[in-house]
This record gives structure tokens, C-alpha cells and sequence, in this order.
């Protein structure tokens, strides 16, 4: 016999208790305790709570986003003293410094994530403390139902999380910003857009990726503070060196002191040597630190301006040089439509037998003019066919 025994269980719910009513007591104190006074004085008392509480929220909220706007524009304008910046080819104090718009939409960023995160808590804080003063609800069935919830939906949207974490992360330390150029990997190119969730990257090709930031192992970003533009100039293996060397500074310094560009460049132009010992060329190396964002512009203009000094200054730059040796299985005429076509060079006897005769004394000569001498290769040939 198969006994059967059923387990109790209790299931949660909502466990609704009394209320308290101060205004519905005063009331009741004054008039007595009729059903009419009860039922007006606590919908007076539950109105009451309502409106307080909602006041009270609102002002708090004003007040918490009062002092983030108040964050912000100390963030975006410091009062701190003033900055110092690298300009032309050393470096110069200024008494003031211009306001970063890199920093003003970075505090931005952070301030509408912080105000979206304060108002949440603080009116989820509201209701749920209405529900427990108003209407006598309790919360602890309901904050343990929030929490299942919300670990189911940490396990359902981990990507997702993820993705707002990195993307908080990155704004607070500030790793880059929209303008900047960035190398994250699969892409690189210019950053048009950056929210929590991803970031948006247009690279040289006109294609704009949509990166999720949770899947952002590591940036690159080129375009903090200050870059730099390297150029390898090859030169032939028969140049001075150094020569060679002192031209391409020469070179460069004179763009360096140039108006148009004397902002860009940040410091005096460098040689670093020699980089490479190729199989073509000797590889010296050039160093500009510039603006950054302008490296490559800067390594475009330098290219064009060596190339012009090198063919006037009469310095060899050297490029591969091969023989190609072409061949197709079909004959092919050369001249167009009214040129001859194609024909296979056969070989005659004469050619057969001098062929054969190189063979036999490994003589790669070419034929000989006089013809008696090719008579008696053609002799010598016959007398090894009768052997």
C-alpha cells in the first residue's frame, strides 16, 4: 500500500495590513466614528499621504538634479588655473584655456546618465513607500519578487549589461570621445557616436560600424593629447647617409617653420637613424609629432615635398627591379587588326643538327656563319649515327 503524503506549503502573498491614519483619527476624534465620517476622513488621509509624498519626491529630485547640472558645468568649465599647451615648435603659456568640447560632452554623457538614475530611484522609492504608509502593503513579498526578477533578467540580458557597464565605464574614464580616432579591432576610423549600449566608428572607406561596447576588449585611440607622423625614406645603398639625412631634416624643418603649418607641428622634427637595411634600399627615419588627427596629412605633404628635393638635390631613391618573362599557349599577334599573325619559330634541319652536335660536345655557342664549318658539324653527326 502506497501512502501519499501531501506537504504544506505557503505560498507568497501580498500581506495587506492596517494602514495608519493619523487624519482619519483626528477626524473621527472630532465628529465621532459614523461610516460617513470614516470613509471621508480616509480618503482625505490616503489624498493626503498621496500629495506629501509627491511633494516631498519632486523636491527631492529638483534638488539631486540641481546639484548634478551644478557638477556638470564645474566639470565642463574648471576653475581651476590655467592650462598649459604645447604650441608650435616649444612650448607657451596661456592665461586662459578654451573650453573642451570633448570634456562638455563627456560631462554631458555622464550627467543624463546620472539624472535617468536618479529619477528612477527616487520615485521607485516613492511608490513603494506609498504603498506601505498609504495602503498598508507590505514590501517584503514584493522587494523579494523584484529581486527574482531581476536575477532572471541578469542571467536573460548579460550581453546587454554588459554593454551599459563598459559603456559607463568608458565615459567615466574618458578612454574616447566623438571626433577621436580609434582602433578597436575590427574597425578603425573616426568615432561619430558614442551611447552606453555602443559606439560608432566610420572607418576610411565610408562604412559605419556599430561596435556593442560590451565586446570592446581593448581601444587604440589616436587621437589623445598629441600624435606622431613616421616616415621611412629609402634611399639607394650608394648615398651618403648622412647627407642623405641632413637633407630630409632640412626638408622638414623648413615646413615646420611654415605659417600654414607652424600650429600643426608640436615639435622640431627628428632623424632617428637608420630603420632598415633592405634588399632594395637603406630605410632612414623620419619623426614629426603634430596635432593629433593631422599625422597623416603632415606624412602625405613631407612624402611629396622629399620626393621633389631627392630628384632636385639628384639623390637616387630605389625601386625593385625584375625581368618578367611572359609565355602563352596560344599564339598571339602583336599591332592589331592588319598585323601578321603569329607564328611559332620551327626550327630546320640545319638548326636539328647543330642542336644535336651542341649536345654531343656541350658546346651552347651560337651557329656558326661559315657554312663549311656547319658541313662538317653535319659530318661529324653522321659518323656518330653510323657508329
Amino acid at each position: 500500500m502506497l501512502f501519499a503524503q501531501e506537504a504544506e506549503t505557503e505560498e507568497p502573498t501580498i500581506e495587506i495590513g492596517e494602514p495608519s491614519r493619523p487624519v482619519t483619527e483626528f477626524i473621527e476624534g472630532q465628529l465621532g466614528d459614523g461610516p460617513l465620517v470614516t470613509l471621508v476622513a480616509g480618503s482625505i488621509d490616503v489624498i493626503a499621504q498621496v500629495v506629501l509624498i509627491f511633494v516631498l519626491a519632486t523636491v527631492v529630485l529638483l534638488l539631486l538634479k540641481r546639484l548634478i547640472r551644478r557638477a556638470i558645468a564645474a566639470a565642463v568649465e574648471p576653475k581651476s588655473a590655467a592650462l598649459t599647451r604645447r604650441r608650435n615648435l616649444g612650448e607657451e603659456r596661456r592665461s586662459h584655456a578654451p573650453v573642451s568640447v570633448r570634456r562638455a560632452q563627456r560631462a554631458e554623457a555622464l550627467g543624463a546618465l546620472a539624472d535617468s538614475v536618479v529619477s528612477v530611484l527616487v520615485w521607485t522609492l516613492a511608490v513603494l513607500i506609498l504603498l506601505s504608509t498609504a495602503f498598508g502593503i507590505s514590501l517584503t513579498p514584493l522587494l523579494a519578487g523584484a529581486g527574482i526578477l531581476g536575477v532572471a533578467i541578469g542571467f536573460g540580458a548579460q550581453g546587454l549589461v554588459s554593454d551599459f557597464l563598459a559603456g559607463i565605464f568608458m565615459l567615466a574614464e574618458d578612454q574616447y570621445g566623438v571626433g577621436d580616432i580609434i582602433d578597436v579591432g575590427d574597425a578603425t576610423g573616426v568615432v561619430e557616436g558614442v551611447s552606453l549600449r555602443t559606439t560608432r566608428i566610420r572607418d576610411v572607406t565610408g562604412t559605419l560600424w556599430h561596435v556593442p561596447n560590451g565586446q570592446i576588449a581593448r581601444v587604440g585611440n589616436k587621437s589623445q593629447e598629441w600624435a606622431r607622423a613616421l616616415l621611412d625614406i629609402g634611399v639607394a645603398y650608394g648615398t651618403d647617409i648622412d647627407a642623405a639625412s641632413e637633407l630630409i631634416l632640412t626638408i622638414a624643418a623648413d615646413m615646420a617653420h611654415e605659417e600654414d603649418y607652424q600650429e600643426i607641428f608640436l615639435d622640431e622634427p627628428e632623424i632617428w637613424g637608420v630603420e632598415n637595411l633592405g634588399n632594395d634600399s637603406v630605410d632612414i627615419r623620419l619623426v614629426v609629432k603634430t596635432q593629433p588627427g593631422k599625422q597623416y596629412a603632415i606624412a602625405r605633404e613631407l612624402r611629396r615635398r622629399v620626393k621633389n628635393g631627392f630628384d632636385a638635390a639628384e639623390v637616387e631613391i630605389p625601386f625593385p627591379q625584375r625581368t618578367v618573362w611572359l609565355r602563352t599557349e596560344q599564339p598571339v599577334s602583336l599591332g592589331g587588326e592588319d598585323a601578321p599573325p603569329f607564328e611559332h619559330v620551327l626550327p630546320d634541319d640545319a638548326g636539328v643538327a647543330r642542336a644535336r652536335s651542341a649536345a654531343l660536345r656541350g658546346d651552347t655557342s651560337p651557329p656558326p656563319a661559315d657554312l663549311a664549318e656547319a658541313g662538317a658539324d653535319l659530318d661529324e653527326v653522321g659518323d656518330h649515327d653510323d657508329v
